[in-house]
């Protein structure tokens, strides 16, 4: 069995970078996806999951080196076992994870500075090409 998720959506916080004890290098980020819709009153809704999205080896220093906090990215990854917790208020909550196999960066660059416009990253740290809006799946 496999799945995937693909999230388009910007960074919540600056990325942070650690290596494990081995010397892995893994990042870590927030990205928010907001759903933008109008409602049966006519009115404006706006619905935002966060996930939290962990890159390892040379994806998770690519994306310690170009990200920042609002960077727009597209990330595919595999959904990891959610982490469940009570909130401040008492209220039940999960974390959703997110393991990333292929990062997107698709801030411009006078959006984020010095961040390359376009550039892909997979989980082996190669360079793919770019996408186009055709490739995107909705």
């Amino acid at each position: 069995m496999y799945q995937q998720i693909t999230l388009i959506g910007n960074l919540g916080r600056d990325p942070e970078m650690r290596y494990t004890p081995t010397g892995v290098a893994v990042t870590n980020f927030s990205v928010a996806v907001s759903r933008r819709w109008v409602g049966q009153d006519g009115q404006q809704q706006e619905k935002t999951l966060w996930f939290r999205v962990n890159a390892w080896n040379k994806l998770a220093e690519t994306a310690a080196q170009y990200l920042t906090k609002g960077s727009k990215v597209l990330v595919v990854g595999e959904v990891e076992e959610p982490n469940t917790y009570i909130d401040r208020e008492g209220q039940p909550r999960a974390s959703l994870e997110v393991r990333a196999l292929n990062i997107k960066f698709l801030s411009s660059r006078g959006d984020v500075a010095g961040a390359p416009a376009g550039v892909s990253s997979s989980a082996t740290g190669e360079h793919s090409e770019a996408m186009s809006d055709e490739d995107i799946p909705f």
